[in-house]
């Protein structure tokens, strides 16, 4: 009896105590250590720019970045745009004829008006042919001027039929081949004179020079490009406008671009053309603006700010 009961006993000290362990602690919660200074900036930044905008344009950059939106935003009657001026005309010259450069007037940068002088081919040559072509011409010129004369006196012999007939012909045949000789002299001096003419290569529109390929000494064919030259005045300027002002944008509205460059400086364009289709990616379609730029401050390749007032 007492030995049961004192096994009891055990029994229940056990379980008490197997009640009793303290449980195992809990690991704590792990947190990533904390970024550097430097890196927080742009790891708020890369946030900022991946965060969609409510009305489905793109959300502005955080301070300190460039924003150049792909589409136009709207704030109230004005559209704010960003686009890049382009020139309207480009103009890759070649010479007409192969040839040595002997001299090169003007460099990449260069401003030049219709017609100026770019560059010139040696013509020693040509002007040395265009001698002996003129000196045949002269030549020709006087074997016709005999034959005429010839021609003249048989004329009045053969009316007093005091010559025959076969050589009043002849007198005729030779006035006529030294009619041609002097024609087909009198041409190939016409030839000289415009290779000599061609050998000048002049810039065919008011613009600056944007790209120079070719130096003093190099041997140029029918088809080497040897500038390029853009018209610089009018210039254009093209950007994207959301599909919801296609009824507000019109022909005529006045622009007003702004460019780094000239931070003080507000230029006046006009709308010309709005594109024929929406983009079906960008639900938007295209505005191309003009700027006279008469004092030819705007280059092409320039990035300009625009507003269109509505109102």
């Amino acid at each position: 009896m007492t030995r049961s009961f004192n096994r009891a006993l055990v029994v229940l000290a056990l379980a008490v105590a197997a009640c009793s362990k303290p449980e195992a602690p809990k690991p704590a919660a792990q947190h990533a250590p904390a970024l550097p200074s430097d890196v927080q900036a742009v790891s708020a930044a890369a946030t900022t720019a991946a965060a969609p905008s409510t009305d489905g344009m793109p959300t502005a950059a955080p301070a300190g970045q460039a924003a150049v939106p792909a589409v136009a935003t709207a704030n109230g009657d004005t559209i704010v745009a960003t686009g890049e001026f382009v020139s309207p005309v480009r103009s890759e010259l070649a010479t007409k004829l192969p040839g040595r450069v002997a001299s090169v007037y003007v460099d990449e940068g260069t401003r030049v008006s219709k017609g100026q002088p770019v560059l010139q081919l040696e013509t020693d040559y040509v002007r040395l042919n265009l001698q002996r072509a003129e000196a045949d011409t002269a030549r020709a010129k006087a074997v016709a001027d005999d034959a005429k004369k010839d021609l003249e006196r048989k004329k009045g012999l053969i009316a007093k039929q005091s010559i025959p007939q076969a050589t009043y012909d002849r007198s005729q045949s030779a006035y006529e081949q030294a009619v041609a000789a002097v024609q087909s002299a009198s041409a190939q001096a016409q030839l000289l004179r415009q290779q000599l003419a061609d050998a000048t290569l002049r810039s065919p529109i008011d613009g600056v020079v944007a790209e120079k390929r070719t130096e003093v000494g190099q041997r140029l064919g029918d088809q080497n490009v040897t500038m390029v030259i853009v018209q610089t005045s009018p210039l254009k300027l093209r950007f994207r406008v959301p599909e919801r002002y296609l009824a507000s944008v019109k022909r005529g509205l006045t622009v007003r671009a702004t460019a780094d460059p000239y931070p003080n400086q507000v230029f006046e364009g006009k709308v010309t053309t709005l594109g024929g289709v929406v983009d079906s990616a960008t639900r938007s379609f295209l505005v191309e603006t003009e700027f006279a730029n008469r004092d030819g401050r705007l280059l092409p390749g320039l990035f300009a700010r625009v507003q269109i007032d509505m109102r």
